[in-house]
This record gives C-alpha cells, structure tokens and sequence, in this order.
C-alpha cells in the first residue's frame, strides 16, 4: 500500500529535521507573501484549506509542512512552490550561471521523505523552471493542487518506477520513459514498487 500524506490532519505533522532551514525560510516567505496580499491568517486559512493553527506554526517555523500542505498554501497565494522555499544559491560568471548541487534548495516532506530539488540556477531569469523529485518506496505525494491556466510539466525518469496521476488519468512511468501533461488540473506522483524512483521534471507556464 502507497503512503500517503496525510494532508487532511495538517495539524500533525512532523517537526522540521535537526539542521533542516526549510522551515523557517518556507515560514518566512509564507507570511511576506500573505501580508503583501493583504491577508489575515484566518482568509489564508480559508483560502488554502489548512487549520490556522498549522499556518501559524508553519510561518513561525515550527513545523516543515508536508508537500501536500505546502502545494496548498502555494496555491492559495498564488505562489509558486519554489517562490516560497527560497532562491537558490548561484554564482554568475558572466555568460553563465552556475549552481553547485550542495546549495540546491531541497523540500523534504518530514512524513515520507519525498523530495523536492531545485535545479534550475536562474530560476526568476524566466522560462520553464527544472526540478528533481525524489520519491522512496511506497510513497505518493497524494493529488497535489491544479496549477494556473496555462502551465505544462513534462518529466522524464532516471531511475525507478512513478505513476501520474492527472485529472482521473493515471500513466506509470519506467527508466528512460517521459510524459509531457497539462498541470491546470489536480496531480500527483506515486511510487508503488519496493525500490526508490528519480525524475527530473520542467515547468513552464504559456503567457
């Protein structure tokens, strides 16, 4: 049986990692992004579907939420997932920009261990953005929130086995196999075999 995220009992989960920043950059930028929209905790609340009690906690980097709790919240304020986890580290040399893998910027889900790389080293240069998930044995992110009108995901596997699920679809994916979908529906990524999975995915959003 998959592991889900258990994003319905948001107020249980886990504790940030000793030595895992997520969660006071995350909490951080939550609360910039809700004030500069001019939103009380209460509306954010509302509007994201997560308690007050998580958001508060979530903002006062108390608790690392879990990728399903993190996607609403995005959704809510109209916010990318990387927006809200923080730029990378990169060092221009001019023609180029270069990100070494040790300052990648990584979610870590605290109930599943799914993580989230970000690997694009410009990432509000424009354009499609890049990113690698991690998914362990026996783990599902759960469907994750539809994203604006507009925005394509395409992936490709380097290691493993994933199943997509996309607006009641669902395709399972081996090494070396890729998928290009439509995001503006509800979405998710499943491992159902017994050994890790690795895909790098490409986000771009059609003006």
């Amino acid at each position: 049986m998959v592991k889900q995220t258990a994003v319905e009992q948001d107020d249980n989960a886990a504790e940030p990692q000793h030595g895992d920043d997520l969660a006071g950059a995350f909490g951080g930028n939550v609360r910039r992004r809700r004030e500069e929209a001019g939103l009380t905790l209460e509306q954010l609340s509302t509007q994201s579907s997560v308690s007050r009690a998580m958001l508060s906690k979530v903002e006062r980097g108390e608790k690392s939420p879990t990728i399903g709790i993190a996607s609403r919240i995005a959704y809510a304020l109209d916010a990318s997932l990387s927006d809200l986890i923080g730029a990378p580290t990169a060092v221009s040399s001019g023609a180029a920009i270069v990100m070494r893998k040790s300052d990648r910027p990584i979610f870590r889900d605290p109930e599943t261990g799914f993580e989230r790389h970000m690997v694009s080293a410009a990432p509000g240069a424009g354009g499609p953005e890049m990113v690698v998930h991690y998914l362990p044995a026996q783990v599902s992110t759960g469907l994750l929130p539809a994203y604006p009108p507009g925005t394509e995901k395409q992936l490709v596997v380097l290691e493993g086995t994933v199943t997509v699920a996309i607006g009641g679809i669902s395709e399972t994916l081996s090494t070396g196999d890729s998928l290009f979908f439509r995001a503006d529906a509800d979405h998710g990524f499943a491992n159902r075999t017994n050994a890790p999975c690795e895909y790098i995915m490409v986000i771009s959003r059609r003006s």
